[in-house]
């Protein structure tokens, strides 16, 4: 059975930094891209970051030199370093590792920065106060 387990979450001030983790465990091999989204109140799921097995990183645009996306290949975990927090950065992130081989083909990526993976974890909240 396949699961990811985040934590790291927290409530902090306008400036501050978290950490967030992810262990995965069950997946049938290392993933080859792994990644993490968010869902803001009120708004659809997004893309925060994506990291292929070779450490290529991918950002949105909101969150481009704040957040820190980096990987331990031979312990299936995750990391989003998130420094600079914003109100606006207020919401459940969730890491997710492999994304469908039918999207690959579709989007011609490896690793997109779009809701088409596998495999989700439950989330962990992060709450910003100004």
């Amino acid at each position: 059975q396949v699961q990811l387990v985040e934590s790291g979450g927290g409530s902090v001030q306008a400036g501050g930094s978290l950490r967030l983790s992810c262990t995965a465990s069950g997946l049938p091999s290392s993933p080859t891209c792994m990644g993490w989204f968010r869902q803001r109140p009120g708004k659809e799921r997004e893309g925060v970051a994506t990291i292929e097995a070779d450490g290529t990183t991918a950002y949105a645009n909101s969150v481009k030199g704040r957040f820190t996306v980096s990987r331990v290949n031979a312990e299936n975990t995750l990391y989003l370093q998130m420094d600079g927090l914003e109100p606006e950065d207020t919401a459940m992130y969730y890491c997710a590792a492999d994304p469908h081989p039918a999207a690959i083909q579709a989007l011609g990526h490896h690793c997109p920065l779009s809701l088409v993976f596998i495999y989700y974890g439950q989330g962990t909240q992060v709450t910003v106060s100004s």
